[in-house]
């Protein structure tokens, strides 16, 4: 009797044991203070989804606004039912990120969730909102080059024109890159061109926004003590891609923007940085013109030989929420595996 009392007494001390190494185990996962609360503009998909998941696994609450129709709400409540599955707060704000009304319904929401001790330590902007059209019709002699090789490669195999391009775009569209010079050019409309009011809306929409949450935000003394503002840029911030110029200016608007936060709300424990993802199969990427051929470019380019993913960028942000990243203020942070200086 005395031998299986000690038995017992063994595994129950094995027990304990293991029980108090898992907690400690979760308790170094789980980084973030309870009280903390990352507010997400833009978070239905692409990067602010993939922030939200990542940092509510670290024990961050979840705030997020985004904007989207009634036949997509099924799937983003799988999606949002996955983040609170992890224990922590979720909330969900389905209203214009740029509106007055879609601010203060936010904002008051939020308060009232975070309760007393809650704090905004993390605010993101991934507004993707905008106009993506050309400042001036393509020229017609733009593919003429294009044209001329996939004559030249018809006659040369006795395939019909039609047929040999039919097959290059099929190859290229099931990620067959390397045929980027032989798929078919993009296409643009030439019937709409950017006008100033485009600019505008673009400009507010993914740049100077981020001005009206960052100061309501603080106004109503909702941010931590060491707060973190983020918000996402892009390459085509200095290479002209065609069809993003409103979206180029709107994105050096917001780096700028963010520059001055970094300085001007560095006394009150806010710090901001900029992020510059690859390019990434996001949905707002599939809406820019062109988009198959910036992909297989990006694929081309990086030194890993694919895309960048939004849980890579999540990662990164992740990091740039912890305690230790507090001395990091005014950057734009490439993130995108060596892809830009691969050329």
């Amino acid at each position: 009797m005395f031998a299986f009392d000690v038995v017992i007494s063994y595994y129950s001390v094995v027990y304990r044991s293991n029980l108090i190494l898992f907690e400690i185990g979760i308790k170094k996962l789980m980084r973030f203070n309870s009280d903390y609360w990352a507010l997400i503009l833009g978070g239905s998909s692409g990067f602010g989804l993939a922030t939200a998941k990542k940092l509510s696994r670290h024990g961050m609450n979840i705030c997020i606004v985004h904007r989207d129709r009634r036949g997509a709400m099924k799937r983003l409540e799988m999606e949002y039912q996955e983040i609170r599955d992890t224990g922590v707060q979720v909330l969900t704000y389905n209203v214009n990120a740029l509106s007055p009304e879609g601010v203060q319904e936010t904002l008051d929401g939020l308060q009232a969730g975070m309760g007393a001790d809650g704090r905004v330590r993390m605010l993101l902007h991934s507004i993707a909102y905008g106009n993506l059209k050309l400042l001036s019709q393509e020229d017609p002699e733009t593919h003429a080059n294009h044209e001329r090789l996939l004559n030249k490669l018809s006659q040369e195999l006795g395939i019909s024109k039609d047929s040999l391009q039919s097959t290059f775009d099929k190859l290229f569209d099931q990620g067959e890159e390397n045929l980027l010079g032989v798929a078919s050019p993009a296409k643009y409309n030439n019937d709409e061109l950017l006008q100033d009011e485009d600019f505008a809306l673009t400009i507010y929409s993914m740049g100077s926004s981020l001005v009206t949450w960052v100061h309501e935000v603080f106004k109503r003394r909702m941010f931590a003590a060491d707060a973190r503002v983020l918000g996402m840029t892009s390459e085509g911030n200095e290479v002209a891609w065609k069809g993003y110029a409103a979206v180029s200016a709107a994105k050096v608007v917001l780096e700028s923007i963010a520059r001055s936060i970094a300085v001007e709300y560095a006394p009150y424990g806010i710090r901001a940085n900029i992020i510059q993802a690859g390019v990434t199969d996001t949905p707002a990427l599939r809406l820019i013109p062109g988009n198959s051929h910036l992909k297989a470019t990006a694929k081309l380019c990086n030194p890993y030989k694919r895309m960048t993913m939004p849980e890579d960028v999540a990662n990164f942000i992740y990091l740039m929420c912890l305690d230790e990243a507090a001395w990091a203020n005014g950057n734009i942070i490439r993130v995108d595996g060596g892809e830009h200086i691969s050329g």
